[in-house]
């Protein structure tokens, strides 16, 4: 059994807390105004869309499958969205706005999960497709053009701020009031995963298909549902983005998958499934969030990020499994043999 400093790094979230809390350190000696109320507001700003894609991405894993497909979904969902609104001079309410975003991300998840969990085809070929599908879908048949002129909802919601703080250099920092979409998505998402008869059949499937289906679970149901839940989350960060941005860009979000993907990788999930939790998810967009930042920041070209990134998910991931490995084998070498 693993303890002291073998117990903090045998667990992703052990190695994702001593790289966030070594490179804050780092930080704060080169820039002092770090550890300041501006710079986590900028930090929470700036994980909110990649949150709430986490969040859904999570439950994919938990479940043993993999979805590429999010960041598309969530640009179809919000374009279309946003162009159905103006098109015709809707005016609804914001959460009007936020459910239609839903809506159609889920029906984007429901081919996702009619094909996976209908068909039984694998979850990377399937995403993959998908992803191309949707995002070519998205330029051909509704448009590339920027909708600069957004439903007045929209402008009103996002003027509409939590926290307002003056950093150092004596600029203000705000924490938009569409930070609760993030809370109540993990909130639920927590809720679905870990007090509901549905959650557990997520984490039964990820650590055993062939032993859910033995135990009664209706598999490809559950899977369907997976999706269906992945899609509308991706809906909502489609949405949200829009309230940051204030405009529809047909080409946002895309580039994003490894950056979520690497979040919920090192805050706990595992490709091969069973394991995954929402707070260890968020805690991997915060580090993900503050190297990007930081990074940026520093005036570091965008592709040492990536290096970052993937350095982070190798050790996030091989160093725990490394670790854990090297603790059985003592153990075996340490048990006394059988007469």
């Amino acid at each position: 059994m693993t303890s002291g400093p073998m117990r903090v790094f045998s667990s992703p979230q052990g190695v994702v807390t001593i790289t966030a809390l070594a490179f804050a350190l780092i930080l704060s000696l080169s820039n002092p105004a770090f550890f300041s109320t501006a710079t986590l507001v900028d930090l929470a700003r700036n994980s909110l869309v990649t949150g709430i894609f986490a969040i859904g991405v999570v439950m994919v894993l938990a479940s043993g499958g993999i979805d590429v497909s999010f960041t598309a979904i969530g640009a179809f969902a919000m374009y279309a969205t946003i162009k159905l609104l103006t098109a015709y001079g809707i005016n609804i309410p914001i959460v009007g706005i936020f459910a239609i975003g839903a809506l159609i991300g889920a029906a984007l998840g429901l081919i996702n999960g009619l094909l996976i969990g209908g068909l039984g085809l694998p979850t990377l070929i399937v995403t993959l497709g998908t992803l191309s599908l949707f995002r070519g879908a998205l330029l051909t048949f509704l448009g590339t053009v920027y909708i600069t002129t957004v439903p007045r909802e929209i402008i009103s919601f996002s003027r509409t701020v939590l926290v307002r703080v003056e950093n150092a250099a004596g600029q203000m920092v705000s924490l938009p009031f569409s930070f609760l979409v993030l809370v109540g998505v993990a909130v639920l998402a927590a809720v679905v995963m870990n007090g509901t008869m549905f959650g557990r059949k997520i984490y039964a499937i990820g650590g055993s298909e062939e032993a859910a289906t033995r135990i009664g679970i209706n598999v490809p149901h559950v899977k369907v549902m997976i999706y269906v839940i992945s899609g509308a989350i991706a809906g909502l960060a489609g949405i949200t983005q829009v309230t940051l941005a204030r405009m529809a860009n047909p080409f946002d979000l895309v580039g994003m998958e490894l950056n979520v993907i690497a979040a919920v990788v090192l805050g706990g999930a595992r490709i091969t499934g069973g394991h995954g939790t929402i707070t260890g998810t968020l805690m991997g967009v915060f580090v993900i969030t503050m190297i990007n930042t930081s990074l940026l920041m520093a005036g570091v070209p965008s592709y040492w990020q990536k290096v970052v990134i993937g350095i982070l998910i190798v050790l996030g991931t091989g160093l725990p499994i490394a670790i854990d490995r090297y603790v059985r084998h003592r153990e075996r070498l340490a048990r006394p043999l059988s007469a």
